[in-house]
């Protein structure tokens, strides 16, 4: 993890996205409340890492910050500058410092380009004055920086491995030189093996470059490794924030203890004795969410006050903010 504490880059405010689902042709649509009143800082050479199970919001925050789905509500300040009220071609010139890593690399390549035009297609679109010369020796520099053979760039996607077709997909974002990255669950879809391969590599890029990264994941275990602080999101809320050690040394909120707990440990000994916090139920429906705190209705610690009156944030430690009535209760019985 980086300790460069750098100048404010990102600044999310009160961001808010809704979603209408359609249920018939003369039905009101429902609304969908994907993400609730998100806020937080990142400076630069920091990387953020998201976590929390299928459906919390996790994607779709990466993809408001990127202003790839534009949010309801709340602002986005990028360098002071809210990325919200941008548009056109002010925005298309603001896409070569924010790029995004996708979840599933061969979903996410086109297989008709050859993995030169794929890596160099975002010169084409946001740097048009480089000369096709330029552009190819940038994209075989590039190729080499992330493991992959300068060689290969006349080869199609079909023709590499999900390890690869990744190191492709990290290289097409880096190519104009971006200054945040966002990672949506960049190794997930890959094995155990390889998903090492591409934090370490990740992990090297961003010293190199001095890169400011989301990494967004539902694995805390991989989070764990690459990410100086931890957001923890349930049904679109943040329920947690910590730096990365006060937060897996110390978890507040259940809903945390629980992900931790299912993150297997080593040592047998220290297994045996960690207590364990097990998730019950489903996730609700963001379409009607509980009352109150919305974790009550899998929390085992949940009392009357839980139903009638949503949890707010508030700070436990300087940089640790939790959302729960009863977390210093739940840390004395721990």
């Amino acid at each position: 993890m980086s300790e460069v504490a750098g100048e404010e880059l990102l600044r999310v405010e009160g961001l808010g996205k809704t979603f209408e689902i359609a249920e018939g042709l003369f039905r009101k649509p429902l609304k969908l409340h994907a993400l609730q009143d998100i806020s937080f800082e990142l400076r630069r050479g920091e990387t953020l890492g998201i976590v929390g199970e299928s459906g919390c919001g996790k994607s779709t925050l990466g993809r408001c910050i990127l202003q790839l789905l534009r949010p309801d509500d709340g602002r986005v300040l990028w360098l002071g500058r809210d990325l919200v009220t941008v548009q056109g071609e002010d925005m298309r010139r603001l896409r070569r410092d924010l790029q995004i890593i996708f979840q599933d690399p061969l979903a996410s390549l086109n297989p008709r380009m050859t993995v030169g035009e794929i890596v160099g297609e975002p010169l084409r679109a946001l740097q048009p004055d480089l000369r096709a010369a330029e552009r190819r020796e940038r994209v075989m520099t590039m190729m080499e920086g992330v493991g992959l053979q300068p060689e290969m760039v006349d080869r199609y996607p079909h023709e590499f491995s999900g390890g690869q077709a990744q190191r492709i997909g990290i290289a097409r974002a880096l190519v104009t030189g971006p200054k945040l990255l966002v990672c949506d669950e960049p190794v997930s879809a890959l094995d155990v093996s390889i998903q090492a391969q591409i934090l370490n590599l990740l992990s090297e890029i961003r010293e190199r470059l001095g890169l400011t990264l989301i990494f967004i994941s539902h694995n805390l275990s991989v989070v764990r490794h690459v990410s100086d602080r931890i957001m923890v999101l349930y049904l679109g809320r943040i329920v947690e924030m910590a730096d990365g050690d006060d937060f897996y040394d110390a978890p507040k909120h259940p809903y945390s203890r629980a992900l931790l707990t299912a993150v297997p440990i080593a040592d047998p000994k220290k297994a045996r004795q960690r207590s364990i916090d097990v998730l019950s139920g489903e996730i609700p429906s963001p379409i009607n969410p509980p009352s109150g705190c919305a974790f009550r209705t899998r929390c085992r610690h949940a009392v009357d006050l839980c139903a009638e009156k949503r949890p707010l944030l508030e700070g436990v430690a300087p940089r640790h903010t939790v959302a729960c009535h009863r977390w210093r209760e739940i840390e004395g019985r721990a």
